[in-house]
């Protein structure tokens, strides 16, 4: 190293995309990886196809797709779901940015705008078979208005799995109004208060693209370090290029069966000392009732109804969600 150079910057400076243009119109696609840094089956599905495409064993013939195999690299490069905040909630640009993950939403949401479809890929923390997650019904409401549910659902049924969640922003709205209920005798750093009280907090890549007029899905591969989660994401990459026609092999068929569950409920951790009864795994079943978790001074959280617990972090963060719960859709 010479004196003149300088040492590594702490922080990465630049967000790394793959764009690739077919020679014939169509949609445009985007695929992420790592949104959260500690989940990497996207990011090593799209380097594999990286791979194919620079060898020639898979073409781009129609659109355009752009794949962002690390989306968060400060998170990516530290092994841990976050660097400085979440970057899959509050989803948006910002005039002043505060952290690295505003830093990285404002390269993010300008390339977002100029795509039509996304496919997020993303994996869990406990076991359980992988799912997709969709946006609302077609709606002219205020939270999140929509017009492609059609399209999304198909998309969702394309990817692999036959477990579809729905219900995720109208859910954490009634979240966030929790926590802005309760801030004022929160812990926490006024900065983190001021996230997760925000009106914004739920939105992440898929609430940003269908509020810019697109549609997209999350698709949670399966858990952090099963090797099979990369197959997961690799098929869905594979399935949607090929359903949106950019290459010129077409899907296989959706599953004949699909199950469609809709979150109800967001519960946080209210403390560090709140456990769960047992070691849950997403789409566990419990009955009206059964006992999900206690807090620290006792008081047990029940299952409101017959339903299912859905991302269980025994690890989250005090004021931050812990579970939430699902029932079948009616």
């Amino acid at each position: 190293m010479s004196a003149h150079s300088n040492p590594p910057s702490q922080h990465p400076t630049y967000l790394r995309s793959h764009t690739f243009h077919g020679l014939a119109p169509g949609p445009r696609l985007l695929v992420t990886g790592a949104v959260h840094g500690n989940e990497t089956c996207g990011t090593r599905a799209i380097t594999q196809l990286l791979d194919e495409i620079d060898r020639g064993e898979l073409s781009i013939e129609r659109g355009t797709v752009t794949f962002v195999p690390i989306t968060n690299p400060l998170a990516y490069r530290l092994k841990q779901r976050m660097g400085e905040r979440n970057l899959n909630r509050n989803m948006a640009p910002s005039a002043i940015p505060q952290d690295f993950e505003d830093r990285i939403a404002n390269v993010l949401c300008p390339l977002l705008d100029a795509h039509d479809v996304l496919l997020d890929l993303h994996s869990f923390h406990t076991g359980g078979a992988p799912f997709v997650m969709i946006g609302p019904q077609n709606n002219h409401g205020p939270l999140e208005p929509f017009a492609h549910a059609a399209e999304e659902m198909q998309l969702a049924l394309h990817t692999g799995p036959h477990r579809i969640v729905e219900g995720w922003l109208d859910t954490y709205s009634r979240g966030v109004k929790r926590r802005a209920q309760a801030a004022s005798t929160s812990a926490g750093s006024e900065r983190a208060q001021s996230l997760v009280t925000d009106p914004n907090y739920g939105v992440g890549t898929t609430e940003y693209m269908r509020s810019r007029g697109g549609y997209g899905v999350t698709l949670e591969c399966g858990q952090h370090d099963d090797p099979a989660a990369v197959g997961v994401a690799r098929h869905a990459i594979l399935q949607t290029l090929g359903l949106l026609g950019l290459i010129a092999q077409p899907p296989a068929p959706e599953p004949a069966e699909r199950e469609i569950l809709r979150l109800v409920e967001v519960v946080d951790r209210d403390h560090a000392g709140d456990t769960f009864a047992r070691e849950w795994r997403s789409f566990d079943p419990v009955k009206r009732g059964e006992v999900i978790g206690t807090r620290q001074g006792g008081e047990p959280i029940t299952a409101p109804v017959d339903g299912f617990v859905v991302f269980p972090n025994p690890r989250s963060e005090a004021g931050q969600e812990w579970f939430y719960f699902a029932q079948r859709r009616a």
